[in-house]
């Protein structure tokens, strides 16, 4: 009954009505040589994931054209979503509502933003998150600014390993800022640090694992550090954090990533969740908007907007950020996908991604004209080859699978939960033939 909203004594009342007695008499207008005479060969007792599958596979005789099998990340992965998070997303008390702008909106949407907001500090180990930005990029910009208001110093370093697309966006916010950017040399794909004028340091950004898929040691490089006004910037995919050490735990001060992993689809790149926490000392600084508990007159529990400055419409370039919404409808999504998976959930989900990954790695790396730089990944990793790697992945895509190429030379693969033995082997072949 899990997939049918409508009891027996449900179906048997609206049978009555029309006037019939079973479900049977109702299918009487079908004539028989139009009716399958032997059971369907459904798969029983299977997950949600396994049995929307199955359905696909069905439906795929009707349709052949099928999507490719998506093997990329660098900073968008395709998880599976459970059918409750649209569901629940998606009743109109959700959907309709507008972002919360005044102290009045409602209590319901400011208790699952204050869920949200504590959710993300467990994962990130954090003592203070906000109730999200616009996306990954976004909010690593908007970690920049924080840090620039917070030191007064002009100069960000960012490592060359963080993503492409981050380091664009954090270079459009910073234009008309008073700063510097200033780009950390990699040293066999790591983040080395050099030459950096701490007196005049306001942060400095790593990513972990970096756009290269490999582990950053943090703690090291906070060690480094000789300056406390100096932030320490971490990003990166949020759900590698059931297996890492969290960003808070290494000494990171701030922590902005990309929360579109935690029940959000991949939507052609948007819209998505910028993720947002930092260190207590930082509270004051913090962009967007942030949820507190509290008690009315009655001593009753209740959620409030808090600590609203608002000071953007004030003070222009002058004001910690600019920013002046939030992504509501996906914080909840991924509220509800986490509160489903739950901890344990978590930490079985990213150990899946990584034995699958290291598995597919291992394959590949043994193959001729193939090899992978290093084996200290999570879910994501460069794979090295002879040949043109652009024309690999038109190849791939002609036979059915996404991939990504960085450079001429090298492809980066990623692997999710949803990626099956079967699909997973198939893309071996696929390098073996090619």
């Amino acid at each position: 009954m899990r997939y049918i909203p409508h009891s027996l004594e449900t179906e048997q009342q609206m049978l009555d009505e029309i006037g019939y007695s079973t479900f049977e008499d109702l299918l009487d207008i079908i004539p028989d040589n139009l009716r399958t005479e032997t059971e369907l060969g459904l798969l029983k007792s299977v997950s949600e994931f396994d049995l929307e599958k199955e359905f696909n596979k069905i439906s795929s005789t009707i349709n052949p054209k099928k999507n490719p099998i998506c093997f990329k990340g660098a900073g968008a992965y395709d998880h599976f979503i459970p059918s409750v998070v649209d569901f629940l997303a998606n009743r109109s008390e959700f959907y309709t509502s507008y972002t919360p702008y005044q102290a009045e909106v409602s209590q319901g949407t400011l208790q699952y933003l204050y869920e949200f907001q504590t959710m993300m500090c467990e994962i990130t180990g954090m003592d203070i998150a906000n109730a999200s930005l616009y996306d990954g990029g976004s909010a690593i910009a908007e970690a920049c600014s924080v840090a620039l208001a917070y030191s007064r110093k002009k100069k960000i370093y960012i490592s060359k390993g963080v993503n492409p697309n981050y380091i664009e966006v954090i270079k459009t916010y910073l234009t008309y800022r008073d700063s510097e950017i200033i780009f950390l040399p990699l040293e066999n794909g790591y983040t080395k640090l050099e030459n950096i004028d701490w007196e005049n340091s306001a942060g400095i950004v790593i990513q972990c694992p970096n756009y290269f898929g490999l582990i950053e040691d943090i703690q090291k490089i906070k060690e480094q550090f000789t300056q406390n006004k100096t932030q320490l910037i971490v990003t990166g995919d949020p759900f590698n954090y059931g297996i890492l050490k969290s960003p808070g735990e290494c000494g990171a001060d701030i922590y902005a990533g990309e929360g579109q992993v935690f029940g959000n689809y991949l939507s052609y790149g948007g819209p998505y969740l910028g993720l947002f926490a930092v260190k207590k000392h930082l509270m004051r600084k913090i962009p967007g908007r942030i949820i507190g508990k509290t008690e009315d007159l009655d001593g009753k529990p209740g959620f409030v907007l808090t600590l609203q400055t608002r000071e953007q419409h004030i003070r222009r370039e002058n004001a910690t950020s600019n920013i002046c919404t939030n992504q509501g409808l996906l914080a909840l999504r991924a509220t509800i996908y986490l509160s489903l998976i739950g901890k344990e959930g978590f930490q079985k989900l990213a150990q899946q991604c990584f034995s699958k990954a290291h598995f597919l790695a291992n394959k590949l790396n043994n193959l001729e004209n193939y090899s992978i730089s290093s084996s200290n990944f999570i879910r994501e990793f460069v794979l090295n080859t002879n040949s043109s790697a652009y024309k690999i992945i038109d190849e791939a895509y002609d036979r059915g699978f996404s991939l990504k190429a960085i450079s001429e030379n090298q492809i980066l693969i990623a692997i999710t939960e949803k990626r099956t033995d079967e699909e997973i082997n198939n893309l071996i072949e696929f390098f073996k033939k090619i």
